[in-house]
């Protein structure tokens, strides 16, 4: 039907709808600073929570609260990982960077991707 597309699978065997398996949102931007998005699809604006700690809001929102979100970051020369601490129907409300020590830090270089159903 309209807007619905589905795959079949390399072995032949199995389908899967295309929709479900697209990411709805994702960003690339600089944490450091003014923090200010590289590139991105379906984000309206970034929030800049405290050191290390940042939101994402979409465009289009989610049914829900109920989807995935995945979030990396990268300080050029250390150690660095992000945790998504609280979701929302129009986002990430909050996610985290720190670094070995640990301690929360602005890192050079966050990602997040989102995969769930628009509303």
């Amino acid at each position: 039907s309209a807007g619905s597309i589905t795959v079949t699978s390399e072995g032949g065997s199995a389908t899967q709808s295309l929709q479900q398996g697209l990411a709805k949102c994702w960003v690339n931007f600089n944490g450091t600073g003014t923090i200010a998005a590289r590139d991105s699809f379906n984000v309206s604006s970034l929030d800049d929570n405290g050191t290390g700690d940042y939101g994402v809001n979409m465009s289009s929102v989610f049914s829900s609260a109920n989807h995935s979100a995945h979030g990396t970051c990268d300080a050029t020369g250390n150690y660095s990982n992000a945790e998504i601490n609280t979701v929302a129907a129009s986002g990430i409300d909050s996610m985290r960077c720190w670094n070995d020590n640990p301690a929360t830090i602005d890192p050079s270089l966050v990602f997040a991707t989102i995969h769930g159903d628009l509303a």
